[in-house]
């Protein structure tokens, strides 16, 4: 019996493993905006993401809470038919730590934004740090939602733009329920997702060493810009480039917990 087998063998070949196909490029982007901002702060991203042919959506938070933008993220996240690249700006950054737990999500990248550990919340981020130069001109109303003046926008938060496209960010802004800045992470997803950070040199909302900091902290591959706070919309080239690398990537190689 033994001879027959192996002469069966033999003859058709032995059976060979089936290799592994590696992993693909991922061909979705799921873009997360800041406080004081909506999805319209991605439109100069968006069109240099779709050129390359990648799929891009831009979530629109409510800003009420921590808890309904992630809900937001989530829903956009799970109406994808694939692996996707979730970007955080800002405030974003802490709704991608939480939201990128999702299974779709394969890598991360924050854009001069918050990424706090489990257990953190975004206002402790700052802490031992001076507040940057912008606090001072974030206001709230009777609801203690908060906005930010003209003046504000134009000196610290988009200084490095045109001033016709600052005026018009200070008029279409998302004001951002105070309240969401003390509410903790539950889970971060940069503990087990490849990450890439983008900071903000001349950043004057978050500070440049916190940024760094952050960055280090969760491993990331660090870039930096010599730009304002609002680097997605001054250096829309650079920032598409970094997330097109996350996109490109092996998941296995891309960054490891």
């Amino acid at each position: 019996m033994f001879n027959l087998l192996f002469s069966a063998l033999m003859l058709f070949g032995i059976p060979k493993a089936a290799a592994a196909e590696p992993p693909q490029p991922v061909k979705i982007v799921v873009l997360v905006h800041g406080a004081f901002a909506d999805g319209s702060s991605w439109d100069k991203v968006i069109p240099l993401l779709q050129a390359k042919g990648l799929k891009v959506v831009a979530v629109q938070n409510p800003l009420t809470s921590l808890a309904d933008d992630v809900a937001a993220a989530r829903r956009v996240i799970a109406s994808q038919p694939g692996r996707v690249v979730l970007v955080g700006h800002s405030w974003g950054g802490t709704v991608i730590t939480e939201a990128g737990m999702e299974s779709r999500v394969a890598a991360l990248v924050y854009v001069a934004a918050f990424a706090p550990d489990e257990g953190q919340t975004t206002s402790e981020l700052g802490k031992g740090l001076a507040p940057p130069p912008g606090a001072a001109n974030q206001r709230p109303d009777d609801s203690g939602f908060l906005y930010m003046t003209p003046e504000g926008v134009m000196k610290n938060f988009a200084q490095d733009l045109p001033a016709s496209e600052s005026r018009v960010m200070a008029s279409t802004q998302g004001p951002i329920n105070g309240k969401a800045f003390g509410e903790k992470v539950t889970r971060a997803a940069w503990r087990t997702k490849p990450s890439w950070y983008i900071v903000a040199e001349h950043d004057r909302m978050i500070q440049p060493d916190l940024e760094r900091a952050m960055a280090k902290k969760i491993n990331a591959k660090v870039t930096t810009l010599p730009t304002s706070h609002v680097l997605m919309l001054s250096r829309p080239n650079e920032v598409v480039a970094v997330i097109l690398e996350a996109a490109a990537a092996p998941e296995k190689q891309a960054g490891s917990r």
